[in-house]
């Protein structure tokens, strides 16, 4: 029981540790600059689309369409 805690109090500990190196390293990365990089291609913008659509098609709207 003991040495179970300690190895999940060592292994969040590691967690923040790496957290905060990753933060320390590079802070302007941004999810919006993340966002921005990626729309920048058309290529990708057209992947996120056709990825949403899939998503809607096969999880919102499988129950509506009777085959």
């Amino acid at each position: 029981m003991i040495f179970s805690d300690l190895a999940f109090g060592v292994c969040g500990l590691a967690l923040v540790v790496a957290t905060w190196w990753l933060h320390r390293t590079d802070a302007e990365a941004t999810v919006t600059a993340l966002f921005d990089a990626i729309m920048t291609s058309r290529a990708a913008r057209v992947a996120i689309i056709v990825m949403w659509w899939w998503i809607g098609w096969h999880f919102l709207a499988g129950q509506t369409v009777d085959v």
